[in-house]
Order: structure tokens, then sequence, then C-alpha cells
């Protein structure tokens, strides 16, 4: 696998830009050649070796966005070890959890990470984590600032070893069904899955999805922007370009720093041809007016991409209107961490092909959408809405769920025999193309974050003082969706605003800050049916604002609970707004 990532580039033109790192520091961008990354990553895996790292050993990595991140990545893959990135914004706990359902022997960091102008402390968080996780036996860690950190007995200054190292690894053999690395996303139940990728499925799709998805010509810059902690980093900063031997922007920082105007200005200052990014950045920096777009030259730039949530009609425009100037190709981009690349996006199509606004639209080759109705059968004819499945494999899926393959096909498969089923609902137009509207189960979308409210209701109810929790999504001007709580106390108590803030803090050193909800509730009662499953649909009405529509509420334990809550969302509402 890494022979087509960089060897095969490195006999042919080993000077081609590889990797340009747009630091977090602005104006700070550092090219990497593919003889340089090959040398770096060869070092690397060399290092890893000297540990005892072997083929089938997991590795865990906890870094920001760098040449030494993506190098660890190549690194694993060289000899035959899985990697598991864990997105940098994690908290200690959700870190430990990833790597004790892994198993992992080894993970790689830096000594802090930069972030907006700001220090995370990268390394002292792995600290934190590993001290429940005994399988861990080295901590490699490369220095990102000059600041200096705690090292133990475990503990390994990669780039130290890494100058010893020799710069010749020869890649391990493997098997196009041996696993390439593991990912862990949420899903409907409160524990995270490790979705399981393999070699050559994988890197196949993630690269020919690369290609014609958003058109990509040798000699393009292709610059994706999401983190390497997510799918989108892994398919389309690293794997499927560097197979397409492309040159591919490593972006550290955020939309924001030093201002609203920073993804431009590297578009500008880089040449990005095509630029790939989430609906929720486009939705913060539309809020800033166009004088942040228009200072810089968007000249270079001939396909503009969406991914990670549905993305909005007025989202859409400003971003192929003022982003785009009306002249880029702007493709809407469906898929999943279980896909393992773009499944449905409006290109590949034939020429010229029309381009509705906010619609995924085409699927790709080789993916058979299908729509099904209540009852499991299959929805044919167009203007239909139903759950949206895949009707045959295809290269770029996930194969198993790390350790719970039964979970695998109950999440998958069960639903619909014989089809993938996706999770989101979808509406087939007349014309017979794809829109996704929404999941179908209690999984939400923060900022292109994909989170199961479970998990942060298991967060919730570890306070002492809180026995239950609802949580819902709701929607969200910027982050598309928000967190939306529901809680019961113990006892009638004057500290509720404390309660609150601990809440705030448990989630956000649970799971990560992104996941704390916006707005919490205290309530008498949660609404729940004889059988005591909570109707999280009502909730959703309330915080919506349709409790004249409430449905059908015969199955609630007791009805009357339904004012209850509406008294106390009103409550909350006054006096939020007061």
């Amino acid at each position: 696998l890494t022979v087509n990532c960089l060897d095969q580039h490195v006999e042919k033109s080993p000077n081609r830009v590889a990797v340009i790192w747009e630091r977090d520091e602005p104006g700070t961008a550092v090219h990497v050649t593919y003889r340089e990354l090959l040398d770096l990553t060869c070092r690397l895996a060399n290092t890893l070796k000297k540990y005892g790292i072997q083929k089938g050993d997991k590795v865990a990595i906890y870094m920001s966005v760098s040449p030494l991140s993506v190098a660890a990545m190549l690194a694993c893959a060289r000899i035959g070890a899985i990697h598991t990135v864990v997105f940098a914004g994690f908290s200690a706990e959700s870190l430990a959890g990833r790597i004790m359902d892994s198993g992992c022997k080894a993970i790689i960091t830096y000594n802090q990470g930069v972030r907006g102008g700001r220090i995370v402390e990268l390394k002292m968080t792995v600290d934190e984590a590993v001290k429940s996780c005994p399988s861990i036996k080295h901590v490699f860690v490369a220095q990102r600032t000059d600041n200096k950190v705690q090292m133990g007995d475990r503990d390994i200054p990669l780039e130290e070893e890494m100058s010893k190292a020799v710069s010749v690894c020869t890649p391990e053999s493997m098997d196009s069904e041996d696993m390439l690395f593991m990912l862990y996303t949420s899903g409907s139940t409160g524990k995270p899955k490790g979705i399981v990728h393999t070699q050559a499925g994988y890197l196949l799709y993630a690269a020919v999805t690369h290609k014609y998805v958003f058109d990509y010509q040798q000699g393009d810059v292709f610059g994706c922007v999401a983190d390497i902690g997510w799918i989108t980093g892994h398919s389309y900063v690293v794997y499927g370009p560097l197979c397409n031997g492309a040159t591919s922007v490593l972006f550290e920082s955020t939309p924001m720093y030093p201002d609203p105007g920073r993804y431009w200005e590297v578009v500008q200052r880089l040449k990005i041809n095509q630029f790939y990014g989430a609906p929720t950045a486009i939705r913060l920096l539309l809020n800033y007016g166009e004088e942040w777009v228009k200072k810089y030259d968007r000249s270079s730039l001939k396909t503009l991409g969406s991914v990670g949530e549905p993305i909005n009609k007025e989202a859409w425009q400003w971003f192929y209107h003022v982003v785009g100037e009306g002249r880029c190709t702007l493709v809407d981009t469906w898929w999943q961490t279980e896909t393992g690349g773009i499944c449905i996006a409006p290109r590949p199509s034939e020429e010229k092909a029309e381009i509705i606004p906010a619609m995924a639209m085409r699927p790709f080759f080789g993916i058979v959408p299908v729509l099904m109705d209540e009852n499991g059968k299959v929805i044919e004819g167009n203007d239909v809405s139903g759950a949206l499945c895949i009707a045959q494999p295809w290269p770029g899926m996930a194969r198993t769920i790390y350790g719970d393959h039964q979970r695998f096909v109950d999440a998958y498969f069960k639903a619909y025999p014989g089809y993938y089923f996706t999770g989101d609902g979808a509406y087939r137009t007349k014309e017979g193309y794809y829109q996704i509207t929404g999941r179908m189960d209690d999984v939400i979308n923060i900022s292109g974050h994909r989170l199961g409210t479970a998990e942060i209701e298991d967060a919730m109810t570890d306070h002492p003082e809180v026995p239950e929790t609802a949580v819902i999504g709701y929607p969200h001007k910027i982050k598309g969706e928000g967190a939306f709580a529901f809680i019961v106390l113990k006892e009638e108590t004057a500290h509720i605003d404390r309660i609150k803030e601990e809440l705030k803090t448990v989630v956000a050193s649970k799971i990560a800050k992104y996941a704390v909800p916006d707005h919490i509730v205290v309530v008498k009662r949660l609404p729940k049916t004889r059988s005591g499953k909570i109707m999280r649909r009502l909730l959703r009405k309330v915080v919506t604002e349709q409790s004249s529509n409430m449905g059908d509420v015969t199955t609630l334990d007791d009805p009357s609970v339904v004012k209850e809550i509406l008294d106390a969302y009103q409550k909350y509402k006054g006096e939020s707004s007061s």
C-alpha cells in the first residue's frame, strides 16, 4: 500500500511535492516532497520496529495534522501495523476507551499541539489516558513546540530516535484483505465502534473517488481542510491523494485564525485547485460577509466540495457564488466512515450535466442505492422517500467492527436483509436524483462530527445528582445540529446552575468539548412508554416548537407528562431570553 502512495512516485518524480503543511502560524507553509516523505516514513517505521512493533500490532496516533502524523500513518501501513488515529480534540477518557477497545501496543503523539494560536496539551492528555491502558508499552513523543513536557519510563523522543534510524525500510507484504486501519465512530448506543478498513479495496476506492469526484488532474494542489482524526482526513488528505501522486494540503489551523479570511488567504498563497471542507465552517464564515473572501485571489480554484453533513441552500449558494465566483463545480458529497469514500455526489457525470444546489444527486461507479419502506420493501419509481440502503458491495466498504462482528451485522445488515442500511433517510427526486434527508436513529451531527446522543446521556448520568437524562439534536444556525438535554434531578435543589456547569464539564472531559449540550432543561420526569423507553420524538417536537402536533401519545405511561415538559421548556426559554 505505501508503495502505491510513496515508492511509485519517488521512482518517477522524487521532487514532486507530496504534502504542503499549512501550519497554524499564518504564512509558514512547509513543502515536503515524495522523496522526503518516504524518508520520514521509513525512519519512523524502523523506529517502531526497533521498539517491537510488528505486523498486526495496533498503534494509536494522537497528533495534530502534520507531515509527521501522515508519516506515522504510512509507517504503520509499511510494517503491517494497524493504526487507529484519535482526533486530537478528544478527552483522555475518550482516548483511553479507544486504546483499550483496540488493544494498542504503542501511541504516537506530540509534546503539544497548536491550534488557533493556542497550545493544546497532547502529551499531558496521553499521560492521563495511558494510566488506565496496560496494553501500551511505548509512548513516542514528537516535538511540535519548544516547550518541555514530562518524560517517563515508557516515553521515547521520536525525532531523536528517527535521526538514528536508517531511511530504508522494506514494505511488509500484505494480503488485500488484511486490516489497514481502525477508526472509531459513534453509533446509536453509548460505545463508539471501531470501524475496520482493509488494504486493497479501501485504497482503490479512496483513489478513484478522489480522481473522479473532484476531477483531480496531475499537478493540481488538492486542499482538503479536514483533520486526519476523521475518515475525510484518511481518505482525502492522506490515502486517496497520495495514491494518485497528488500534492495534498495539511491544514493545521482553524477557519477563524487569525481572522475569517484564513481559508481564502491559504487558497491564494498555495494556489489551491480543489477545496474540500465542511458546511459548518461555511455557515460560520458567511456571517462575516463577503469582504474576507474577496480580499484574496481565488482564481486557482476549479472544484469546491462539501462533506460531513447536509449543506443548507444558503451556505451552498454562498460557497458557489461568493467563494467560487459561480465558475467552480461544487460537489456536495455524501458518504460515511463505514463507506470508506464518497458514494453519492454530483460528479462524475456527463460533461456539463446539471448540478442541483444542496443535493448529492448521483451514485458513484458501482454504488447501487435503494430506498426501503417501513415493511422492508424496495420503493420503486421517483418522487419518493425512504430508508437509504446500498444494494451491492463496493471496494471501500467497512469489513467489520473490531472485536464485535455481531454488532456490525446488527447495525448495518439486519434492518433490511440483503442490503447495507446507511442509517440515513433519503428522497429520490422526479428526475431520479438523491437528496439525503438526515439520520433515522438517535445520532446527531454537530459541526460535521457524528455523535450518538446515548454517549452524551451516559456521560451526564455519571453525575451523582442526575439519575436520568435524555439528549436530542435540534437545528443550530452554525453547527447544523446542537445537543439539547433534558435532565431529572434526584431532589429539589437550589444549585441547578452549579449542576448544569458540572454536567458540561463532565461531557467535555468524558467525550470532547464539541459534545457539550448548548441547552440543559430540568424536568420532573421524562416522557416514557409503558415499557420504559424514552420517547425522544416528543422532546424534539417541544424543542422545535411543534407541540400542537404531538402525534400519537397513547403509548405514554402518563400523557400528562407532556404538559409538564412544555411548561418547563417555556420557563427555561423565558429565563434564557431575560
